[in-house]
């Protein structure tokens, strides 16, 4: 036997079902279960083979190797080396906590949407030895004949033996929601030249599904041999990356690291050679300062901070699979986005009906008859309207499906363009029941690409009417007469143009047309196409177009307002998509480019690159084609979200910065490509999650502005140590550093994780990809404006106490009491100096007032536990003996209530004195 899954599927086009079946080895009778059981252990299971994921193990480890979790790892280590156990296990426990957190929230996003194979049907009808059998469909083989009927999913790549009025979505490999006929004849080579791919009418591909009539083929390819399975195995080929924001995190750690280290080394020069402390008691010092810089409470306000964002996404119909992907969302640049079933309804809505005499405009979009007729903006009387009824009567007595109502839900059986016939006549009040009683069919004449064109034969009262439906031009071809006011008159040229300009007018507004004919027959004998389609009486186009979800324009909007480029990449035709493109706001120029895949195959990298700073639609594109379009941005700098439904879109939705697949329509192929799943299929949930991410990004800046203001205060007590030469006592020990990295400053700061979005988030461009996490803003504002001011009062605080107690005379020398007061007070002041500062970095801009002064829950229970934790410190007597604290007066306690107030006040002058400039 040749190998039948080696051979081009184009190539089995052009033979002859005869031949097709010789060539496989195969009769219409089927094979027999030896030949089935021979094959089955040469060519394996009709399955497509899911991507290897890592072990459990694997993906648990990954969060513990990052660069900041490695220097948690090593501070910890430090920590211990300098004596102090309790804070080296405390480091550790945080790790170990973020780790498991992250671990946890990634399975169970990965479980929510792991694959279900949607796409494959369980059972199919094949002939077998001569003998009808239900089989599972993995238990295909080529050479195996299936039997397909209405609603069928097909489960592999085949070439028909027969065709009985048959019709096939192939959207899930096309992105096209219009249906194809399908046929028995071999294709010429012309015929395949001019079809786009896929479009061979002999052929049919797994994953699609039958939509109208019935047929059977001969299994050419099955499981990753198929086409299905082709484009399924070209996402195992790309990369896994790391995402903007780990790689951020990395550039972050070795910031922090190298002012970590840069400040411990400086410190252990001056405690050697300053204070003249021995070499190894001034290591031990400086490591701990090194400790003491590195943000500790960073992994895990991170994850918070992701993990809640996925949760909130999650009610917005947007389910994350990975925490990363969500901060990626925010610094998006670029949406590819699929035209149907993401920016559109998937469902064909006529929205206006010519007649040579009369125009008129349907309301209402889907599968509900929810609008009306008008004419000159009045509902239609159709008992008045002879020439439309006689429309509406060949568009739904011409038709083969159904619209069932189930619960109040109405749902399409069979094509998308039919359904939209019989909802223009239920808009019309056309009943369409008795008319069906009134004109019986008693023959058709089905559909087929070459005549593109349907008619069905009625009697009423005796006399016979042929119903014709098809596209503008074949029908046209076969009238000699129009429809005029209830006047049959003789069709001229002059008349003719007027229809196909009124059709190409149309066309221009991205409608998809029918047209209309019938005639009355003479005879009921010898009907064929020749005699039965021709003499026809034209009577009118329908004009339908599948509408733009709700809001998606409100959405658009937002796009452009945040400068976020939506470049359309659909499988439909370039005027439909640059119609419905300047429609909802995605192009909006004179000079909108609209490339087809037979261009972009002839086209450079570098003439892609120049059209891609344009404003570009991309029509009739093939998978790969998609994937060469969003590497090619991502190599300009961009980032890119990528969305789809399909099979077709899964390379893509895996090299995109972002894949967001949709939950409804899409392939399980797609959902396994992709990082996010939309459960509404609603390119608004898209734009909501960008928010989310934007939002994640500013609140892990606020979180790092927040944790670097204390560290110069800790710092400057240490600093005027060595300078003084010892002459200062250290007002903070380095025990009490630690003390606010791990405790008083830890739940706060994962308060600011939780910080709603702040008005005009998306009103702001993208982040620059050159712009890191820590700028120069960050750390003056952190270390030459809130750290001075914290500084200075903690500083302060310590002199304070200091003099009042007799320093610098003997005080200090002989009252270990007095050191032990003074020191408690310099860490008390920064803790009451960081409350202040948290109020103040909920918002770049924005008035702590506007946005709610109590508004943030998590932050106030934060002040409360290390005001609680403080008040420990100081009055439970064995952690005053580990921290070096002690008791303080209530004189001492009014200070520092009164600290956060000026601070809170100074800020909001400052950031009004920014909103006016």
């Amino acid at each position: 036997m040749k190998m039948a899954q080696a051979k081009s599927l184009q190539a089995y086009a052009k033979l002859s079902s005869a031949d097709t079946l010789t060539n496989m080895n195969s009769t219409k009778a089927g094979l027999t279960e030896a030949e089935v059981k021979s094959r089955l252990a040469k060519y394996g299971k009709n399955v497509i083979a899911a991507t290897k994921k890592q072990s459990l193990l694997k993906v648990f480890l990954t969060n513990f190797t990052s660069m900041m979790a490695i220097l948690l790892w090593v501070a910890g280590l430090i920590a211990l080396m300098t004596g102090t156990p309790e804070l080296g296990i405390a480091i550790w426990l945080v790790n170990l906590i973020n780790g498991v957190f992250s671990f946890w929230q990634q399975y169970r996003a990965q479980q929510a949407t792991s694959a279900l194979q949607k796409m494959l049907p369980s059972y199919v009808k094949v002939m077998r030895a001569g003998q009808t059998n239900k089989i599972l469909a993995a238990d295909l083989v080529p050479g195996d004949i299936v039997l397909l009927n209405s609603g069928d999913n097909i489960p592999a790549d085949g070439r028909l033996l027969s065709a009985d009025s048959l019709e096939v979505n192939q959207s899930s490999l096309t992105g096209e929601s219009i249906t194809v006929n399908k046929e028995t004849d071999p294709q010429t080579d012309a015929a395949l030249k001019n079809a786009g791919k896929y479009a061979e009418a002999n052929l049919v591909y797994e994953g699609t599904s039958v939509v109208n009539g019935s047929g059977s083929f001969v299994v050419l390819a099955t499981g990753m041999h198929t086409e299905f399975g082709q484009i399924a195995s070209l996402t195992t080929s790309v990369a896994a990356v790391k995402s903007p924001l780990q790689k951020e995190l990395d550039i972050l750690t070795r910031q922090l690291s190298l002012i970590a280290i840069v400040i411990g080394a400086l410190f252990f020069v001056a405690a050697v050679f300053f204070v003249g402390y021995p070499w190894p008691k001034a290591f031990i010092f400086a490591l701990g300062m090194i400790v003491a810089f590195i943000p500790e409470g960073l992994l895990p306000t991170v994850t918070l901070s992701l993990a809640m964002a996925v949760q909130k996404m999650a009610k917005k119909n947007a389910l994350v699979k990975h925490l990363n992907s969500v901060e990626t969302l925010g610094e998006t640049t670029v949406i590819c986005s699929d035209k149907t079933g993401t920016l559109t309804k998937n469902e064909m809505t006529i929205e206006k009906v010519w007649l040579p005499t009369d125009d008129y405009t349907v309301s209402g979009t889907g599968y509900e008859p929810n609008g009306i007729v008008t004419k000159a903006g009045k509902k239609i009387d159709l008992a008045q309207e002879h020439d439309l009824l006689q429309l509406i009567r060949i568009a739904s007595l011409c038709n083969d499906s159904a619209i069932e109502e189930k619960e109040n839900h109405y749902q399409l059986v069979g094509s998308p363009d039919e359904g939209s016939l019989l909802i223009l006549a239920a808009k019309a009040d056309y009943d369409l029941r008795d008319e069906r009683k009134n004109y019986p069919r008693y023959n058709e004449l089905p559909f087929d690409s070459k005549r593109k064109r349907m008619s069905t034969i009625h009697q009423n009262n005796g006399q016979n009417y042929v119903f014709t439906k098809g596209g503008i031009t074949e029908v046209l071809s076969c009238c000699q007469s129009y429809l005029k006011n209830g006047q049959v008159i003789p069709l001229t040229e002059a008349v003719k143009k007027e229809i196909l300009a009124k059709n190409d007018d149309l066309a221009k507004e991205g409608l998809r047309t029918l047209a209309f004919a019938d005639r009355i027959l003479q005879t009921t004998t010898n009907l064929t196409i020749e005699n039965c389609e021709q003499n026809l009486t034209f009577v009118g186009i329908t004009a339908s177009q599948d509408p733009p979800r709700e809001n998606v324009m409100e959405a658009i909007q937002r796009c452009h307002d945040a400068s976020i480029r939506i470049i359309m990449v659909t499988g439909d035709y370039g005027l439909t998509a640059k119609s419905i493109a300047r429609k909802i706001g995605i192009v909006k120029g004179a000079d909108v480019r609209v490339i087809t895949g037979d261009d972009l195959a002839n086209m450079s990298d570098s003439k892609l690159k120049e059209n891609l700073t344009h404003e570009i639609i991309f029509a009739r594109v093939a998978p790969e084609q998609k994937y060469r379009v969003v590497s090619l941005l991502q190599s300009l700098g961009e980032i890119v979200a990528s969305t789809g439904d399909g099979v077709n879109d899964a390379p893509a939705l895996k090299k995109a910065d972002i894949g967001v697949a949709m939950g409804i329509t899409g392939t399980d192929v797609a959902k396994e490509a992709a990082d996010m799943i939309l459960t509404d299929d609603n390119f608004t949930s898209i734009v909501n999650a960008i928010e989310e991410g934007r939002t994640v990004y500013n609140n892990i800046r606020k979180f790092l502005l927040y944790i670097l203001n204390s560290n110069m205060p800790e710092a400057v007590p240490s600093l005027l140590f060595l300078l003084s030469k010892g002459m200062i006592p250290l007002p903070l020990t380095v025990m009490q550093i630690l003390t606010i990295d791990l405790g008083t400053d830890m739940l706060p700061a994962l308060g600011l994780a939780t910080e709603q979005t702040e008005p005009g988030t998306m009103k702001k461009p993208p982040r620059k990809r050159t712009e890191h996490l820590l700028t120069k803003q960050i750390i003056l504002k952190a270390f030459a404006w809130y750290g001075l001011l914290a500084s200075i009062i903690s500083i302060g605080a310590y002199f304070f106490v200091n003099h009042l107690n007799g320093w610098p005379t003997t005080a200090l020398a002989t009252d270990g009491t007095v050191y032990a007061m003074a020191t408690t007070m310099t860490l008390a002041a920064i803790v009451f100096c960081q409350i202040g500062a948290v109020f103040n970095c909920r918002t770049a801009e924005q008035s702590l007032f506007k946005i709610g002064f109590f508004s943030n829950k998590r932050i106030l229970g934060g002040i409360c536990f290390e005001v609680i934790l403080i008040a420990c410190l100081m009055y439970v007597p064995f952690l005053q003996k580990l921290f070096g604290t002690t008791g303080i007066q209530l004189q001492d306690w009014l200070f520092l209530i009164c600290i956060p107030l000026p601070l809170i006040i100074i800020e909001e002058i400052r950031k009004k004195m920014i909103r006016k400039a």
